[in-house]
């Protein structure tokens, strides 16, 4: 009668010679398994961990973006981190992409003709040839309320690419805050769009006339009404960059239909 004494058969593979290709085999399997299975219990074990940190990353990456607008701190106020969201936004619909703002690239979907459309002349207020399909929005709320609405934004300045935050009320009509993090612009002239109290005039701006239709932007010499910026004496093409880079990001080929949504509650 055969033995099925599992410990019998245990001593027997262990008085295989070490040379033994069934030993080699039945080793190599049995270090494979255990391996595999400690990986997996590690792996289950860890996502909670890990999935904390990554929230806590992009929780951070927030807090420092707003941190660096001008005069977003006072608006802020008592909100915290936890009132901090971001998600990814289809341009052409303007509702919200199932996309984990972690893992989007915004540059890499700008540069791709996959993942972008080519503007016309006449919509390219901005300069940019190319628009993506999905962009990065931050939303700050308070006591469940919108408090601040985050927008990035590029355009076409004098002799570089201007990159931007544009912050928005909770009324989606009014600029808190505005900050350029990207330029190249000339020095001591361009560069004067980086200065902290020309980005303070933006701010209390409104957007837009009752009808809808984006009015904001630099003029040159004094602003005369609750839309206007003064221009920068002796930048005129770079501080109109700016001004073409806020009214194409909130205009129809930009934010414009998540903005819409938002304010009649749709997303």
């Amino acid at each position: 009668m055969a033995d099925l004494n599992p410990l019998s058969w245990w001593r027997r593979f262990l008085a295989l010679p070490n040379d033994s290709r069934t030993k080699t085999f039945a080793v190599a399997f049995m270090v494979a398994s255990v391996s595999a299975v400690a990986v997996a219990v590690t792996a289950v074990s860890l996502k909670p961990l890990q999935d904390a940190n990554v929230e806590q990353a992009q929780q951070e990456r927030m807090a420092e973006m707003l941190a660096s607008v001008p005069g977003l701190a006072e608006i802020l106020g008592e909100a915290d981190a936890d009132s901090l969201e971001s998600r990814i936004v289809d341009l052409t619909t303007g509702t919200f992409a199932d996309v984990d703002p972690a893992a989007f690239d915004a540059g890499a979907a700008a540069a791709d003709p996959e993942r972008s459309v080519a503007l016309a002349q006449d919509d390219d207020i901005a300069g940019i040839g190319r628009r993506p399909n999905l962009a990065p929005v931050y939303l700050i709320r308070q006591d469940g309320d919108l408090l601040l609405v985050v927008l990035p934004g590029y355009a076409a300045g004098y002799q570089s690419t201007i990159r931007a935050y544009v912050a928005l009320e909770g009324d989606l009509d009014t600029i808190a805050a505005i900050s350029i993090y990207d330029q190249a612009e000339t020095p001591g002239l361009g560069t004067r769009i980086t200065d902290p109290a020309w980005q303070a005039r933006w701010v209390g701006k409104r957007i837009a006339d009752d009808t809808g239709k984006v009015r904001i932007g630099v003029v040159r010499g004094a602003a005369g009404n609750e839309y206007e910026v003064d221009g920068i004496t002796g930048a005129t093409r770079s501080s109109m960059g700016v001004s073409n880079l806020v009214r194409f990001w909130l205009g129809d080929h930009g934010f414009g239909p998540f903005l819409a949504n938002l304010r009649a509650g749709k997303v």
